[in-house]
């Protein structure tokens, strides 16, 4: 019997772990109409790197970051830490405005919420402020604190990594 519950305790949480809403694939699919255009590489370096650390309130886990764009537009596939776990979260930025955050796949135990539209709407036209915060407020959900600052966060870092990329050489 004690098995039996371990067993059934486990695979529920392996269950609950890992919740995938739209994988990358389709996401990018639908930013860019199915014409999805080669990934791109931005480096985090020097003040990118410090400006990264800043927004995210950590050292980032990566020396690069994947993104696509067409024109005017980018998506970004950002992963961020809610209390425990990654979120992974597609942002969609076109001409230094949010057009689409949404969450991807969701790996807490807790503050799923997030992925409901009636949050991630918020984000639309939103920009990011010379200080690095968005210009408007987000408001939270309760008992989702973390994961409503993951997703704060990955919203301020892409919009910032959006802007790089005009300084890249293309």
């Amino acid at each position: 019997m004690t098995l039996f519950l371990f067993l059934t305790f486990f695979i529920s949480n392996v269950v609950v772990a890992q919740e995938v809403y739209q994988t990358p694939e389709d996401f990018l699919k639908e930013a860019f109409q199915n014409t999805v255009p080669e990934p791109r590489l931005l480096w985090l370096t020097g003040e990118r790197q410090k400006v990264a650390e800043q927004i995210l309130g950590h050292k980032s886990t990566s020396l690069r970051i994947r993104y696509w764009k067409m024109g005017e537009k980018s998506a970004w596939i950002l992963d961020e830490v809610g209390k425990d776990e990654p979120i992974t979260t597609g942002v969609i930025i076109n001409q230094d405005k949010i057009e689409q955050l949404k969450v991807l796949i969701f790996r807490e135990s807790r503050g799923w919420e997030i992925k409901y539209p009636f949050f991630t709407d918020q984000f639309k036209e939103t920009q990011l402020k010379a200080d690095f915060n968005l210009n408007k407020t987000i408001d939270g959900i309760s008992g989702a604190t973390l994961s409503v600052k993951a997703l704060q966060k990955v919203a301020r870092l892409a919009l910032y990594l959006h802007q790089q990329t005009a300084l890249e050489k293309l």
